[in-house]
Formats: C-alpha cells, structure tokens, sequence
C-alpha cells in the first residue's frame, strides 16, 4: 500500500510533467493568421463537390481526364473534417481526414483508398501546400506526392498533385483537378 505522502508526491510530479510538455507544445494563440487561414480552409471544402481530374503526363499533357465527387462534413467543427472521394470511371474510393493541429502547426490531411495504403499529406499552418511521406519510387528512389490548392474562391478551387522520385529535388506534374461546389436542391 502507498504512503499518502508518496502518492501527493507522484500526483505533484505529474501534474508538474503534464504543464511542462503542455507549454513545451502550446499551440499558436487562436487569434494567429496562419491558423486563421487553415481554420478557413477546413470550412470552405465542407460541402459536396463536383471533381474533373486530369492526369498527366511528365510533359504536362493530358493522358487521361475523370469526373467525380467530393464530400465533406465536421467531425469536430473548426479542427477535423471527414470525407469520401469517389471517381466512379475509375472505380476508386477512398476515405479521408482533414484537420489542423495547433501544437503541431500544421494542416493535413489522410486518405486510404481500397489498396489500404495510408497517405498523410502535411504542410504548415496557413499553407496551400502539402506533400506526403517519403516511399519508395519505381525507379528506387525516394518519391513524394506534392499537393498545391489555388485559385479558390466561394464555390471553386483548383487543385495541382505533383510527384518527386527523387525526395524532391525536383518535380514532374501528376494531376490537375478542378473542384465546383454542388449547391443543394
């Protein structure tokens, strides 16, 4: 049996070790830009979403062009979005988790498609970028995927997938996607 005074003891300790990692990975104040914008960002792709998708060649040309859909609603608002992609020529699905993470300080996003491989794409808070996991290329090098979102306003955005097979000392184009928000009937 413990000792009351060692009990307060560990108790005292781990309360001290709980506020020192606390400050150690404070996030940004709420009120910073960065997380503003991501925080937006999160609420903007909620909704449904018409999706054409481009893919392309490693000169940029278009080898082949899909349509489908995006879908996205809180899980928790202002921090975590769940969602499905669908692009049924392709008969490709996946599930996805969009959210920022204050102590962190990033915004990322995770997908796992029927293959049941896990992609994580992170970039900085306020950031329109983001870029996966390192793994292993065809050619044996180190590849990476590189996602880039621009031209966004209320109802539209455009989305650029670049990939490196070489830890991303350089770049070739993957895809372009344009996203047109559904309106409900």
């Amino acid at each position: 049996m413990r000792s009351p005074v060692l009990t307060l003891a560990v108790a005292v300790l781990a309360t001290a070790l709980s506020r020192q990692a606390q400050a150690q990975t404070a996030p940004p104040a709420l009120d910073s830009a960065a997380l503003r914008h991501s925080i937006d960002e999160l609420r903007h792709a909620r909704g449904r979403w018409q999706v054409e998708t481009e893919f392309l060649n490693p000169n940029g040309t278009v080898a082949r062009k899909a349509s489908g859909t995006y879908h996205f609603e809180w899980v928790i608002e202002d921090r975590m979005l769940r969602g499905e992609s669908a692009i049924p020529d392709l008969r490709m699905v996946s599930g996805i988790l969009f959210y920022v993470s204050p102590g962190r300080r990033v915004i990322e996003m995770i997908s796992v498609g029927a293959d049941g491989v896990l992609w994580t794409m992170t970039g900085p808070l306020g950031g329109e970028t983001r870029t996966t996991q390192p793994y292993k290329a065809q050619g044996g090098g180190e590849g990476r995927l590189r996602f880039t979102r621009y031209n966004v306003s209320a109802d539209f955005f455009e989305s650029r997938m670049e990939y490196s097979e070489d830890d991303g000392k350089s770049w070739l184009p993957g895809n372009h996607q344009t996203f047109r928000r559904i309106r409900a009937p």
